[in-house]
Order: structure tokens, then sequence, then C-alpha cells
């Protein structure tokens, strides 16, 4: 089996075990990287052990800046590469990258509010608003469907999200009557946020709306539309919401991906007075 016999596997497999397109995608990008990196040198890297081989690539890779949890995610592509495609045997003993835990960046309620205010046209203010509201991914809002949101109850049924689990999260009270507006005299079966060609938005076009509202709002920090999910899980822990509820909402299998929020807003910590 050649080269590109070896991906197109990896490819179906992938597929078949129902990973995400994003992760299909890095997987085989970071493998084409890998064995490309391989023929490079056939003789040299012939004598040297699967892991070995793998120890100086993902090295390579470091030296250029990489950072952790991509070097984790070349290293799982490549695991299973070697695991299931080429059905090798030998254990790459290798432990994964520190990752840098970073907290995540936050927007102010006030900066919600500004951020909001600059964009004009009504459906990219709304998308955004209900991103905040609900606490969306932006693959989750724009595969929205009509008959996903449930106006008398108020609540928004994500079907498939991340880790292709359905769960369940609220709808802001406050954007009923804008959403009734959007989806007068229109199929349940319809994306909620069309493009004007009449299909859905792109990722790439909402993230742009909101980095064109983040300058027209001038906040210089260096927030993304992810940003809106972090600003929800917080202001909720701020309201006094348990941090259970919170991990049911935004879907996290693991109440301590939720916690990371807990760091961000800390009641005690803020009350606390500096000696200056």
């Amino acid at each position: 089996m050649d080269i590109a016999q070896c991906l197109e596997q990896a490819r179906r497999e992938l597929k078949l075990r129902n990973y995400s397109p994003k992760t299909i995608k890095a997987y085989l990008y970071y493998l084409k990287e890998y064995v490309a990196f391989l023929t490079k040198d056939k003789d040299r890297f012939r004598k040297l052990a699967s892991g070995e081989k793998v120890r100086i690539f993902l090295s390579a890779k470091q030296d250029k800046g990489m950072s952790g949890q991509t070097l984790n995610l070349c290293l799982q592509a490549i695991k299973f590469f070697y695991r299931e495609i080429l059905k090798s045997t030998e254990k790459i003993d290798l432990k994964f990258s520190k990752v840098n835990k970073r907290l995540p960046e936050i927007l102010s309620r006030i900066e919600i509010e500004r951020l909001l205010s600059t964009i004009k046209n009504d459906k990219h203010r709304l998308m955004t608003a209900l991103s905040y509201g609900a606490g969306l991914r932006v693959s989750e809002v724009i595969n929205l469907k009509i008959k996903d949101i449930d106006l008398t109850e108020l609540t928004i049924h994500l079907k498939e999200a991340k880790g292709k689990k359905d769960r369940l999260t609220i709808f802001p009270a406050k954007l009923k009557d804008e959403t009734v507006k959007i989806i007068a005299a229109r199929s349940a079966g319809d994306y909620l946020f069309m493009s004007e060609r009449g299909g859905k938005l792109t990722e790439r076009t909402a993230q742009k709306i909101f980095e064109n509202a983040l300058g027209a709002a001038k906040i210089k920090k260096p927030a993304s539309f992810h940003s809106l999910r972090h600003s929800f899980a917080t202001h909720l822990l701020e309201n006094g919401v348990d941090v259970r509820y919170v991990q049911e909402l935004l879907g996290h299998a693991n109440i301590r991906t939720t916690q990371i929020y807990t760091k961000v807003t800390n009641p005690s910590l803020k009350n606390i007075k500096s000696p200056l």
C-alpha cells in the first residue's frame, strides 16, 4: 500500500469512527507532514524505530514554535496512523506535551453591550447576541435550524454538537421577539441564520462579524468569537448559578473543563483590596 492509499484509508477510518470534519482535516494534514518528513531521508529514518522517528519529528515542530496543544494533536494523529492503519504492534512511548493553562478571554457585561450596539445588521446582531446568551460555539450557531428552537419553553436543542452529542441550552427571553420576526413565513427546516445565497453562514463570516464589532466597539482585548461562550459561562457563575448546571448548558463531559471559569470569576478574590 502506497502513502496516498494509507492516507485515504486513514480518512475513511476516521470518518467511520465519527470523528468531526475538523479533526479529520487536522489529522490528515499532520500525517501528510509526517510522511513528507520520513521521505526526506529514507536511509536515515529506515534505521530508526517508530518512536524515535516521531520524537525527532515533534522536536523539530517544537523548535519552530508549535504549541503544546498542537503537538499533542500531531502525536494523536501519528499514533492513530501506526496503530489503526499500519497495524503496528510497536508502542510509541511518548508523553503528551504540557499545555499552557491560559485563562479564557472574557468580555464584561458592559463590553458585550457595547459590542452588540455597533452591529447594525439585525440578523448579525441577533446571531452574536444569541451566541452569548445561550453559550453557543460558532459551529453551533451557524448550524442552528428554526426547528431546534422552542420559543414557548425558551430552550434550544443542539443536535450533534461537539463530540456528536445532543444537548439542551437556554434561549434568552430578550431575543424572542426579534427571533419571531426573522423566522416569519419560513420553513422549520431552514437554517436560522441564512446567507444571502440561501444556505447557512460560514464560520469565517460569523467570526468576521465579531471581529468587526470588536474593533468598532474599541475593545482592545484579544477576544475571539469563542469569547462570547466564555463570557456566558463566567457571567452565569457570577450570577450564582451552580457550576454543575453551567457544565450541562455548555455540554462539557468533564466538570474540570467548566471549573476553569471559577478561576476567572472569584468573588472572594475580587473583594480583597490591594494594600496599596
